[in-house]
């Protein structure tokens, strides 16, 4: 008997038309245009990824003396273990100075589509 309650007609409609303004929530906002751009920016951040590591990296790491640059670090704090001075607390800049790169670069890009956007909504309006 629960089951029959479940299946009216009433709730059907009201189902029917939260569907139905949730479809036009999603055409109206853009959603599916935020959807896009959301995937498209996961690839491209793959592909910056890809550049920081495989091409700045190693070219910075030359330039700053040899090594890969994400492997950098400062030792803070050392210890003799088995007659081995060991870094204890280190400071990985290297890491760091990997992730501001890729962030200079994605905000650049954003900015220059965002720049782009504008200037064509401008032209589009001036004529």
């Amino acid at each position: 008997m629960m089951a029959e309650e479940h299946q009216s007609p009433h709730h059907t409609k009201k189902e029917q038309g939260l569907l139905r303004d949730f479809v036009g929530f999603i055409r109206e906002q853009g959603v599916v245009g935020l959807a896009v751009g959301l995937i498209l920016g996961v690839a491209a951040k793959s592909l910056i990824d890809s550049l920081v590591g495989n091409v700045f990296n190693p070219v910075i790491g030359l330039l700053y003396g040899g090594g890969e640059i994400n492997e950098k670090f400062w030792c803070m704090k050392s210890a003799v273990v088995h007659g081995q001075v060991v870094c204890t607390s280190k400071l990985a800049y290297g890491h760091f100075l990997n992730d501001l790169i890729s962030f200079v670069i994605v905000a650049a890009v954003v900015y220059l589509v965002v720049k782009k956007l504008h200037l064509d909504k401008l032209d589009k309006n001036n004529k």
